[in-house]
């Protein structure tokens, strides 16, 4: 995943295993992920379709319904919002999103970092901006358990796309494997 001409700039990633549990929880819906973004918007201006269940009331009523299409593959009642021409998604103004406080599930759990837990890189040409945080997160470990984990979910990837399975499934499917 590491281009040597890539800037070197390096962003704290926070502690591994807090993390870990961390987005654990906000995948079981316990809570929201916890992501220092700063001024990165990457997952907001990469193309990205977001996916809004039926049961998201509060997010529906703060998007316009133009902006929304059937997602496909899933029950009806589930949309997609997409993104405009530049791929940036439309909530997103003034680098900054527009409805923060009523974003959807998907934009409330997605966390990047699971990418640089795995070590690996979205597969889509697209995510080309998200593929630069990536490399720029750092985790810290609290000891030499949370080295051993981490290297255990870098292996649980890795494996995961030799048998062909995509990269950020692979990621996820990862960091929430085990104990």
């Amino acid at each position: 995943m590491s281009d040597p001409n890539e800037a070197r700039e390096t962003v704290d990633a926070g502690e591994f295993g807090a993390w870990r549990a961390m987005l654990r929880a906000a995948l079981r819906g316990e809570r929201d992920a916890d992501v220092p973004c700063g001024s990165c918007s990457a997952c907001c201006t990469s193309s990205q379709f977001v996916l809004i269940e039926p049961d998201e009331t509060d997010a529906l009523a703060h998007i316009p319904s133009e902006l929304l299409f059937p997602a496909p593959r899933r029950p009806i009642g589930h949309v997609v919002l997409g993104y405009d021409e530049r791929g940036h998604c439309p909530m997103l103004r003034d680098g900054r999103c527009s409805i923060y406080e009523h974003r959807p599930r998907t934009c409330r759990t997605y966390d990047c970092r699971v990418f640089a837990a795995a070590d690996v890189a979205p597969a889509e040409e697209t995510k080309v901006a998200i593929t630069r945080r990536v490399r720029q997160w750092r985790f810290r470990y609290a000891g030499e358990d949370d080295r051993r984990a981490h290297d255990a979910l870098r292996a649980t990837a890795a494996t995961l796309q030799a048998d062909g399975v995509d990269p950020g499934e692979a990621a996820v499917r990862a960091a929430t494997a085990g104990g």
